[in-house]
């Protein structure tokens, strides 16, 4: 007799109890992360974990990524990284690396089905401690260099997550608990769908990690000119070599990726501390009003004060990646 028809039968109640504690999971994340948060908005009830509600599909919504495992518990969401589209639900999980400008959009939420989510920072230390931990090698393969994908969710990870969600219940639990369930966490995502891409971005010293430097330097000095040429010489980098794997990285050209964090901080300007278009733009490298009011109006599709009369008249909760 085959085998595998031997093994078959033996198998499938096992698989069916799988597929039964999987659907109890997926219930129970909808239902603490409900009574977590009662309005929609977002709240961080245990440090580095947030919850998100949304009644409603919202418009796309600018926000920066940071290095996160992202969970929907209901509805389903889409992420822009420059011109790529990742859409996740119940079924798939989202994994950043690298913090990057991103746009977020809920696409399905309603008052009696909102959109429930959860975000759970990922510390660089922490994913090489659990490596090292694990005896995991630094590479197992040639990984993608992306810093946002989508992978499904298998039921061993999405157990995790539940248990980690019981715990903000549980305060004291919490304190011992919530450390050791992270670990997991990490560890189920090390040895996943995404782990070469995890540590290989966040951890090794290979060209990404340059990119993640890179990153940073032009966060930091988004106002400056940008010298592709003495970046990429920094970094020990080609200026063609820096150029492709920057944008293999990010979705984005250094360029791009400089215009929409000065873009993004001359918003923040004109919203908190009251600027008009031509000194916030002048604040963040732009020399040309005219200039940034069409690059302004380019990315967030109204012009610069009209736009800010816009999100001052509407309450906004942010990209929840």
């Amino acid at each position: 007799m085959n085998e595998s028809a031997t093994m078959a039968p033996l198998n499938r109640p096992h698989r069916d109890l799988e597929v039964r504690r999987a659907d109890a999971n997926r219930k129970e994340l909808i239902e603490r992360i409900a009574w977590a948060i009662r309005d929609d908005g977002t709240v961080e009830p245990l440090r580095g974990l947030r919850l998100y509600r949304q009644s409603f599909p919202s418009a796309r919504l600018h926000g920066v990524s940071t290095p996160s495992f992202c969970v929907i518990a209901q509805g389903s969401k889409e992420v822009y990284l420059g011109q790529d589209c990742f859409r996740y639900d119940p079924a798939r999980y989202l994994l950043a690396t690298v913090a990057l400008p991103v746009v977020g959009q809920v696409i399905e939420a309603s008052p009696d089905r909102p959109y429930l989510s959860l975000r759970l920072d990922l510390e660089p230390a922490l994913v090489g401690s659990v490596m090292v931990e694990a005896g995991l090698p630094p590479s197992r393969g040639q990984a993608s260099a992306k810093a946002v994908d989508v992978s499904p969710l298998d039921a061993g990870l999405l157990d995790a997550v539940v248990r980690l969600i019981k715990l903000v219940d549980s305060p004291a639990e919490a304190r011992m608990l919530m450390p050791l369930v992270m670990r997991e966490i990490v560890y189920r995502l090390l040895v996943g769908a995404q782990g070469d891409r995890l540590h290989y971005v966040t951890v090794s010293g290979a060209n990404t990690s340059r990119i993640a430097r890179a990153v940073e330097r032009l966060r930091s000095d988004y106002d400056k000119p940008l010298r592709i040429e003495s970046l990429a010489r920094e970094l020990g980098m080609s200026a063609s070599g820096f150029h492709a794997q920057f944008k293999a990285v990010t979705a984005m050209s250094p360029l791009q990726f400089q215009k929409q964090i000065r873009l993004q901080e001359a918003r923040r300007l004109m919203i908190g501390e009251d600027l008009d278009a031509a000194h916030a733009g002048y604040r963040v490298g732009y020399d040309d009003a005219s200039h940034f009011t069409r690059e302004y109006k380019r990315l967030f599709g109204e012009p610069p004060m009209r736009d800010v009369q816009r999100l001052r008249a509407v309450a906004t909760t942010g990209a929840d990646l």
